[in-house]
């Protein structure tokens, strides 16, 4: 959730706040549902795609349809709505689509390689295939050669 208002809210915080508030107010909920879920890993899917919903919302509106202000950006990362590094991440070729960090980080997760989620679609073998995705986030595919479904 996000901090406590030490600085004015933006003028145009009114055009994102709608969308902003509906998705985390979903957010809430399966944070309260991850607990009653029948493994740790699966439990958190729910949480990270409206993470990456709440802040691909926000990078589309400032970076793609320029709507908000630099300002309201900028609100919006110092007040936690949104994931800065993940946007960061979107910002770098290849990256484009990525689904969570915790996919490109080698050391702690995916046994020392690249996620599975990661693997361009066209790359994997047949016997690579993994209809269930990402063990970690649960995404199907996040490679920036990878055409949208």
């Amino acid at each position: 959730m996000p901090k406590a208002n030490k600085r004015k809210i933006p003028e145009d915080f009114d055009k994102v706040k709608p969308t902003i508030e509906k998705l985390q107010l979903k957010l809430k909920e399966a944070q309260r549902k991850s607990i009653k879920t029948e493994t740790k890993q699966t439990s958190l899917w729910p949480i990270l795609k409206l993470d990456h919903q709440i802040s691909r919302y926000v990078y589309s509106m400032y970076y793609e349809k320029k709507l908000i202000s630099r300002e309201l950006y900028d609100y919006l990362l110092r007040q936690k709505y949104v994931n800065a590094d993940l946007i960061a991440k979107w910002k770098k070729q290849g990256y484009e689509k990525l689904c969570c960090v915790n996919c490109i980080i080698a050391k702690e997760k995916n046994h020392g390689s690249t996620c599975i989620c990661r693997v361009p679609r066209h790359q994997l073998k047949d016997d690579q295939e993994h209809p269930e995705g990402c063990v970690t986030c649960g995404c199907q595919g996040c490679a920036s050669t990878n055409k949208d479904d």
